[in-house]
């Protein structure tokens, strides 16, 4: 008899925990993707912007949606490009998670529409702008050369718009403008500096855009170079060079990828491991273990 009620309390047991990480990720309100400069949602239904990381929010539960903005373009025109994306679904609310330039896109959809976000996390965020931006601005001359530079971009971004199937408009000066740190700090201010930190600090998730109450998180990683089988450690490697001797993922340095509250800026992630590229190849922090917990946090938060 005591051999029965053990069996029937395991199983119990085994029942209540596989119920609960079938709902790990059922976040409250659907979670939205954000892909940052030169990203896409996928490219011929195969290969996605963030590999494997909405299968494994939507196997615990989680709604997900990826949408598609400019590949190149200011963060403000992509912000009003998802807005208006936003405008579009049926649900009320949205939690928006955004890598790279993903981030202060999402920051410029929450001031246009916020009654439709109830967060914004940003993955390796360029919130305060990228050095990198600032030695490219510098080392290619107005005028023709960068014209040039921006014609071969904007270029990729409508092969991008192609086998994506999207018709976003391609601005690559203006992406890169928006990048550097003068413009990043123009934009944040016109955002009322929300979730911005001035002294590499994190702050207290709970802000609040037009009377509307959203939660700000973030996280990033610090070295540009995590596995020596990646094929792009090497240009992150020689891009990272542009920060001297300030944490870097490559392309962004830890205290500009700071929003509201931190959850991590030690990370064994570079820029391109954040969102679980080159198809998996990565340092030992795994990527999507991120977004997962993540999720769950915001679950947790009844967001």
């Amino acid at each position: 008899m005591k051999k029965l009620l053990l069996l029937i309390s395991l199983s119990w047991l085994a029942c209540v925990s596989s119920a609960a990480h079938a709902n790990y990720t059922k976040t409250k309100y659907p979670i939205v993707l954000v892909h940052g400069f030169s990203g896409f949602n996928n490219v011929g239904g195969l290969i996605g912007y963030f590999h494997t990381v909405p299968y494994n929010l939507r196997r615990s539960g989680a709604k997900v949606y990826v949408p598609s903005v400019s590949a190149f373009n200011s963060s403000e025109a992509r912000g009003q490009q998802l807005a208006n994306y936003l405008m579009t679904l049926p649900e009320s609310k949205f939690n928006l998670i955004g890598h790279s330039q993903g981030s202060p896109t999402s920051r410029v959809a929450a001031a246009l529409v916020p009654q439709k976000v109830a967060s914004v996390t940003s993955v390796n965020g360029v919130n305060n702008g990228s050095k990198v931006a600032d030695v490219l601005l510098g080392l290619v001359p107005p005028g023709v050369g960068q014209n040039l530079i921006a014609g071969i971009l904007n270029s990729a971004g409508s092969l991008i718009n192609f086998f994506s199937g999207s018709s976003n408009q391609q601005d690559a000066l203006a992406a890169a403008q928006t990048l550097s740190t003068a413009g990043s700090q123009q934009l944040n201010s016109i955002l009322d500096n929300k979730g911005i930190s001035s002294n590499c600090q994190s702050l207290s998730e709970n802000v609040n855009i037009n009377g509307y109450s959203i939660k700000m998180y973030s996280w990033s990683g610090k070295r540009p170079v995590t596995n020596v089988f990646d094929l792009t450690d090497g240009f992150l490697a020689t891009t990272g060079l542009a920060f001297g001797f300030e944490k870097n993922d490559g392309l962004v340095d830890v205290c500009s990828a700071r929003l509201g509250r931190v959850i991590s800026t030690n990370y064994n992630l570079n820029h391109v491991d954040a969102i679980n590229h080159l198809f998996g190849v990565r340092g030992w922090t795994n990527p999507v273990s991120l977004y997962r917990s993540q999720a769950n946090r915001l679950k947790n938060a009844n967001l």
